[in-house]
């Protein structure tokens, strides 16, 4: 390790740390051709069985079975004899003549392979380009935003604000025990979160990636210190203006290093699948470039890694871009072979172990893939076969993590049953000489009833009221309402309405206009096929008309996603890509092969893309000119006095956000902590926050001291912060308790004097530590 001096800025200039922060954020390739499909109870052709259609159908003909009879047979020659002679081993073969004789083989056939394939290299490469593009943009944001290769430990630590630091607690956890396996008994068998309960954080926090991290991690710097390779260079910051200098490590050896640069590289892996994935749905290169281009234009939009590396999406969504990759190919493909259901059993995996919200994305999934199922466009066959795949990735989930009710009780597992009920069902107890339309209507009542009873019974059988707040939180969207687990949430910019700006900065960029044709030329298509589904015409007829059910899942999905962007700021983090998805579609020949023979797609292409970059280059601009330092000399001196002045085992209460820090850093045990997914934990912070309502101090002292709470950390703004109208803490409260309207609120009078109740021990400009006194 070497140890060397530097100054900690750098040569660029530095806004000030009031301006620092970014602003706030919601969070040849294979050509696809028209693969027949056919609707729902059509049979699909069989070889040799082909009906005649018209001038497309096939003819009868050939030589027949008549010819040139054959030579009579020759006596069959000894069975070594033929394989010496096939392998040119006989009397005039040699072994040295067979391997001249293969390696000539090998090279030929290799150079074809080679021929045949250099399109989908060419694709691949352009893929790794945009990768290894992205992945410089969002490290390259960070580190401005930061300067985080010149932090110190601790000021890592607490640049991992909220949720972000609780996650990375457990990483660091893993890291800092004797070994791998007594790191994974300390995670589950936590004591320190939710103290004084014992939790399983591995079945409670989606932590796999953070237990994944830490043993690349551990085996890494092993195999460094086997072979004697330096890991990680340290310095000497002097940070100036009478702050002591601290220690600063960089190196992939530094653990917040290297937790970081892993994010980053799996992001960048996963604007190669952009690439990818924008090739193949339109069927041109093009369209990986559109889908690329449209994500850089819009990267503000699209996500927030290079803000808030650790949350859940940044592990999560990669592997949702491979599955919908994955599940676009077999909705394309006529023939579903096994190892595609196993490649998107996986994915849905990895999307779904990373985070909790995944099983509300993928039950978006689900009902635009039975949409599409009901108007035709797939067979059940096909259907039950990635509703299969999609079981199976549930219940390793449930498996994996310990049997977590929550998933089991799911929006989306009941509707995966649902569906499956449906499609074994419909056939026998719906008549098919009814209209169409009657059994679209009376299988999408069927499965939107099934699944909120089927949801709802299982949530009352296993006792499960962990996601209770999301309908809540959907009531308040629609209905307006109110109390204070929903306000917490709503109060929050990135759970509000998606700004009213977002739709203008999308038009500006053209990402939106673009996207608006698309999608009414596939509805436009779709509407016209649904037609003569519903006329009853020839089956040959309607397999010549639009039947591209990915392209109409897509169109689906898309609409789900602008739901729940609009309802969700933070959502528009699936809308947002998906609309570039969609824009690669410009380049489609099924949808655009009429305008292709009257202009150039490349010509198209390359003017859509000029008039994007306009808007597009100014917004990269701002993001590059995004510069800071992080530094918050208040919790630093917070975290120092808890670390030297309290007991090892001294119980710590207080606002979410500076727990995780309190438990990151200090390793003091915690009552509440920002992971409000839990029932149980919503209501232990109700107790904690009941310092910012208007109660007696009395009671707040009582309840306090049912949760073993030591010291309790104050911070004097959050009783006047107020987000908007109505979600100030006392203003929360006060929905949540009229009667106590008008009284002055319990932590204007804790901050004047805490006693008798409280005592305070520490104090600074942001925090007041408050001692809770026993009787």
């Amino acid at each position: 390790m070497v140890v060397q001096t530097r100054g900690r800025h750098k040569e660029s200039p530095l806004k000030p740390p009031g301006a620092q922060q970014p602003p706030p954020q919601a969070a040849g390739a294979p050509q696809p051709g028209a693969s027949p499909r056919s609707g729902r109870g059509l049979q699909p052709k069989q070889p040799g069985r082909q009906p005649s259609c018209g001038a497309g159908a096939m003819r009868k003909g050939g030589a027949g079975r008549k010819g040139a009879k054959s030579e009579p047979q020759k006596p069959s020659r000894p069975l070594a004899q033929r394989v010496r002679e096939m392998l040119g081993l006989g009397q005039e073969g040699s072994l040295r003549e067979w391997r001249r004789g293969l390696q000539v083989f090998i090279e030929e056939k290799g150079a074809f392979i080679m021929r045949a394939d250099s399109k989908i290299w060419f694709t691949f490469i352009l893929a790794a380009f945009a990768g290894v593009l992205h992945w410089c943009h969002i490290t390259t944001l960070f580190e401005n935003d930061r300067h985080f290769s010149h932090l110190s430990t601790l000021e890592r630590e607490m640049a991992f604000r909220t949720e972000m630091g609780l996650y990375y607690s457990y990483f660091k956890t893993i890291v800092e025990a004797p070994s791998f396996w007594n790191g994974m008994w300390m995670i589950m068998n936590d004591k320190l979160t939710e103290y004084p309960l014992l939790i399983n954080t591995l079945k409670r926090f989606n932590l796999y990636p953070e237990v994944v991290l830490a043993s690349w991690y551990r085996i890494y710097t092993g195999i460094m210190d086997f072979i004697g390779l330096q890991t990680k260079t340290c310095w000497t910051v002097n940070r100036g203006e009478g702050l002591s200098p601290v220690e600063s490590c960089e190196g992939l050896g530094d653990p917040a290093s290297f937790y970081v640069a892993v994010i980053f590289l799996l992001n960048g892996v996963m604007m190669s699948l952009f690439f990818i994935y924008g090739t193949y749905l339109s069927g041109s290169r093009l369209g990986g470039l559109v889908t690329v281009s449209c994500y850089f234009f819009n990267h503000g939009e699209c996500t927030r890694v290079m803000w808030t590396p650790p949350l859940r999406e940044s592990f999560s969504y990669p592997f949702l871009v491979l599955q919908m990759l994955l599940l676009t190919y077999i909705l394309r493909t006529p023939n579903i072979n096994r190892g595609s259901l196993i490649a998107l059993c996986v994915s849905n995996v990895f999307f779904m172990l990373p985070w909790q919200f995944a099983q509300f994305v993928l039950l978006t999934q689900i009902a635009s893939l039975f949409a599409v199922y009901v108007v035709g466009y797939i067979d059940s066959l096909k259907l039950q076969k990635i509703l299969c795949a999609h079981m199976a990735s549930l219940a390793l989930c449930f498996i994996l993590m310990f049997g977590n009710s929550m998933l089991l009780t799911s929006y989306y597992a009941a509707s995966l049953a649902v569906i499956w009920g449906i499609l074994e069902w419909s056939p026998k107890l719906l008549k098919r000489s009814r209209r169409e339309v009657s059994l679209w209507a009376i299988e999408g009542f069927a499965w939107l009833f099934g699944t909120v009873t089927l949801k709802y019974l299982t949530s009352r059988i296993f006792g499960v009221a962990d996601d209770a707040h999301i309908s809540n939180l959907l009531k308040s969207k629609l209905i307006g309402y109110k109390d204070f687990d929903t306000l917490m949430y709503t109060c929050a910019a990135e759970f509000d309405f998606m700004e009213k700006e977002t739709p203008i900065r999308y038009t500006k960029t053209l990402l939106l206009p673009v996207v608006l044709v698309v999608f009414g030329v596939i509805i436009m298509k779709a509407i016209k096929y649904i037609v003569w589904v519903l006329s009853q015409k020839d089956l040959c007829e309607r397999e010549d008309h639009f039947n591209h059910g990915e392209l109409v899942y897509h169109a689906l999905q898309l609409l789900a996603y602008t739901v729940l962007g609009i309802l969700i700021m933070r959502l528009k983090l699936f809308l947002t890509p998906h609309l570039c998805i969609m824009a690669s579609l410009v380049c489609s020949k099924q949808l655009f092969g009429w305008l292709f023979g009257k202009i150039q797609p490349k010509t198209l292409v390359f003017a859509i893309l000029a008039i994007m970059a306009i808007e597009g280059s100014v917004n990269l601009q701002n993001q590059w000119n995004i510069m800071g330092e992080f530094s918050n000399l208040p919790q630093e001196e917070l975290l120092e006095w808890i670390k030297s002045s309290t007991r090892q085992d001294a119980v710590f209460a207080g606002a979410m956000p500076t727990m995780a820090s309190v438990k990151l850093s200090a390793l003091r045990p915690i009552v509440n902590h920002p992971h409000y997914e839990d029932a149980g934990l919503r209501a232990r912070t109700k107790i904690v926050y009941s310092m910012y309502s208007r109660k007696p101090a009395k009671e707040v002292k009582k309840e306090l001291l049912k949760l073993g709470v030591n010291y309790y950390i104050l911070e004097e703004s959050w009783c006047i912060r107020r987000t908007k109208p109505g979600c100030s803490m006392p203003e929360i409260w006060d929905v949540e308790e009229p009667a106590n309207a008008g009284k002055i609120p319990l932590c204007n009078l804790m901050s004047k004097d805490p006693r008798p109740y409280f005592n305070t021990v520490f104090q600074n400009s942001i925090y007041r530590v408050l001692t809770v006194t026993r009787e």
